[in-house]
């Protein structure tokens, strides 16, 4: 499996990043996981599933109140920034600055306003009303946030974005437990404010740090700008809309069905399945979408960036999902608590789902990039009323696993929708290098997957240990050879100096 057309260059690229941010993922990952494992000994099931609850409802405001500027704002100011125009630059980071702290405002003030009606659709009754309300802050803190850490990210500023992640969990962690330690479910939505305002605090601190041109943009001068922030926002603000919608929806089905404690196992089986993979999806945007919507016009080039970004991806990812496959049940004590143990089911079909979609992300940063808004905007409705509609009907016949089956399904439906959608958008079609890497993952997931289920539990372990083994040391291999040696001291060295300057 060697390197592609472009040479190891690009595929450096890709490691690089992936590297620098998947280095903070994992000191993020460990101050979450002392988090969750707080969380879930101090409040059990019921208040890990009512963080979930009270994160979709407000994830759900902010990406109507948001209009999508968050996203779109990493795109206008990458543009912005390969143009080499300083002052088109400041233009859209003074917009888009202004237009965060509007929405911040608007989204903060719709929850206010609509907390009662919200809470009486969730719960059936009116009791957490009163900390829906607080919530109200974290949503202006977060799309203040997220205009800042739009401007680090288009600006390509990977260190410092990995940085901002460290920093904000961290501080996140050391201000806000105290509140559940001392208060319990009571301390939950001061909490989520603190950890709000800390990502504020540090997001704020980097943005700072990048220089823009001083230049006065009257208020009736921005429509430009806002417009063209809009333009693309809109359809990122409907496709988020959807997808946090869906999930809400979901964790209605799943406490209305089941209660609030299975709504905690789903939670937690969610946490976990994203996790690994969580600094592979952060790297792409981060770093891959900017340097796509560079060379969007370039069918050619697109198509073999995205070739090389999924099959990096893969390489990263499978060894991670096949071990936390192998030890799902150890591995859900470790991050929570015994009492979680039966979101193993759950867990190992959001695995699956989880392996398809790191190969259907890069793919559909090819529509983004290209500024496809309403292809994507179809796409993510289709994909989304497939799974809202799986999940109604597997939650009833098969219970709580029934939630991570639907989830399966819908990355099934996303992959294949997505490759005949950009084929059709950019010619797009797999690399013989991905061809070869989905011979291999398909078989090697299937074995560890269904072995769980069919083989008892010491077969099972040695069988599924052995596989992992093997593949980890494949794949790093692989990785290796594509890489090239002398590339990993360099990005290693580069990295150390990324994150200790």
């Amino acid at each position: 499996m060697t390197a592609a057309a472009g040479g190891k260059g690009s595929y450096g690229q890709i490691i690089k990043s992936t590297s620098i941010i998947g280095g903070s993922s994992v000191i993020v990952i460990l101050i979450r996981v002392i988090q969750a494992k707080i969380m879930a000994v101090l409040l059990g099931p019921s208040g890990v599933g009512l963080i979930g609850i009270y994160g979709s409802i407000t994830g759900l405001i902010a990406q109507v109140a948001g209009m999508g500027i968050g996203a779109s704002g990493v795109r206008q100011i990458a543009e912005a920034s390969g143009s080499n125009d300083s002052v088109k630059v400041a233009r859209t980071a003074i917009t888009l600055r202004r237009a965060s702290l509007f929405l911040g405002v608007l989204g903060m003030l719709t929850l206010v306003f609509l907390r009662e009606p919200i809470c009486r659709l969730t719960f059936g009754n009116t009791e957490h009303a009163g900390a829906l309300g607080m919530l109200a802050v974290s949503l202006f803190l977060g799309a203040v946030s997220a205009g800042q850490g739009a401007l680090v990210n288009g600006m390509r500023r990977i260190g410092d974005l990995a940085r901002l992640s460290i920093f904000g969990a961290l501080f996140g962690l050391l201000a806000s437990v105290p509140f559940v330690w001392f208060f319990g479910e009571r301390g939950i939505a001061p909490f989520l404010v603190t950890v709000s305002a800390m990502g504020l605090l540090a997001s704020w601190w980097y943005a700072r740090k990048i220089t823009i041109e001083k230049i006065r943009i009257p208020w009736r001068e921005m429509a430009p700008e806002a417009r063209a922030l809009l333009r693309l926002g809109v359809v990122f603000m409907a496709s988020g809309l959807m997808t946090m919608g869906t999930m809400y929806l979901i964790r209605v089905l799943v406490v209305r069905q089941l209660g609030l404690d299975a709504a905690g196992l789903f939670q937690a089986s969610s946490a976990i399945a994203s996790l690994y993979v969580g600094f592979i999806l952060s790297a792409m945007g981060a770093d891959f979408y900017p340097r796509l919507t560079e060379v969007s016009k370039d069918n050619n080039l697109s198509n073999r960036m995205v070739n090389e970004q999924t099959e990096v991806s893969l390489l990263l990812a499978v060894p991670g999902i096949l071990g936390t496959l192998t030890f799902a049940p150890y591995v859900i004590q470790v991050f929570y608590s015994a009492k979680f143990t039966p979101a193993m089911d759950i867990l190992r079909w959001d695995l699956l789902g989880i392996l398809l979609r790191v190969g259907s992300w890069p793919m559909g940063f090819i529509l983004l990039a290209k500024g496809k808004g309403k292809i994507f905007f179809w796409t993510e409705l289709a994909a989304n009323i497939v799974y809202l509609g799986l999940a109604f009907i597997l939650l009833q016949c098969f219970g709580l696993p029934g939630a991570g089956m639907a989830f399966f399904g819908l990355y099934l439906l996303c992959w294949t929708l997505m490759f005949f959608v950009v084929k059709r958008v950019s010619g797009f079609s797999l690399s013989k290098a991905n061809r070869k890497l989905y011979a291999v993952i398909l078989p090697v997931i299937s074995i560890v997957f269904l072995s769980g289920y069919f083989l008892s539990f010491p077969i099972n372990m040695l069988i599924s240990i052995t596989v992992t083994i093997i593949i980890s040391i494949y794949f790093l291999r692989m990785l290796t050879i594509t890489i090239g040696v002398n590339q990993w001291r360099k990005f290693l060295s580069q990295i150390k100096q990324k994150l200790t300057k």
